[in-house]
C-alpha cells in the first residue's frame, strides 16, 4: 500500500483527531497543536462523522501558489545579480523592480504586498542603503571632527557680574 504524504496542516489535523480520539479536551487539544478552540471542534465534528480518514482528506484552503519552485529558484538567482544587469538604471532592488522582474522571467502579475511575501519567503529582508557620498574621504571627516567640529561646538562661557 503506497503512503501519501501529509500536509503540515493535515498532520496537525490528524495529530489532533487522535488527541480527541484518546479522550482528550478541545482546549487542551487546542493547545496541544497550536489553533484556535473552535477550529478543534470543526475537527471534532468531522472526526465524529468520518473518523481520522476525514480529518487527512479536507481540502487544503487558499489559491494555489502561481509560482512553482524552480521559478522561485530562478527568481533568487536573478535577484543575486545586479539590477543593472536586468535594465534596470541604479544598483538598487526595489519591490516595483522585483515585481517587474517576475513579470519578465514568468509572465505573473503580483502587486507590491505579494512581491515583498515573496522575497520573505526567498530569504531577503528589507534594508537601505547607506546615505553616504561615494567619493567621501573618510580622513579628512575624522580630521574634521577632531579638529573643527569641536571650535563650533563650544558652550557660551559664563557672565560674571
Amino acid at each position: 500500500m503506497a503512503r501519501t504524504v501529509l500536509s503540515e496542516a493535515a498532520k496537525k489535523r490528524v495529530k489532533a483527531g487522535r488527541l480527541l480520539l484518546a479522550g482528550k479536551g478541545c482546549a487542551e487539544v487546542a493547545d496541544a497543536v497550536g489553533v484556535a478552540r473552535q477550529t478543534v471542534y470543526t475537527w471534532k465534528r468531522l472526526l465524529d462523522e468520518g473518523g481520522i480518514d476525514a480529518l487527512r482528506a479536507v481540502a487544503e484552503r487558499g489559491r494555489p501558489a502561481q509560482l512553482d519552485a524552480q521559478q522561485l529558484a530562478s527568481v533568487r538567482a536573478a535577484l543575486l545579480q545586479s539590477p543593472i544587469e536586468h535594465g534596470f538604471g541604479t544598483e538598487l532592488w526595489t519591490l516595483k523592480r522585483v515585481g517587474a522582474l517576475i513579470e519578465r522571467l514568468h509572465g505573473v502579475r503580483f502587486g507590491q504586498t505579494n512581491v515583498w511575501r515573496i522575497l520573505g519567503s526567498l530569504g531577503f529582508s528589507p534594508q537601505k542603503p547607506e546615505k553616504r557620498a561615494i567619493e567621501r574621504n573618510e580622513d579628512a571627516v575624522r580630521s574634521w571632527k577632531r579638529s573643527t567640529w569641536p571650535a563650533l561646538n563650544k558652550k557660551p562661557s559664563e557672565k560674571v557680574d
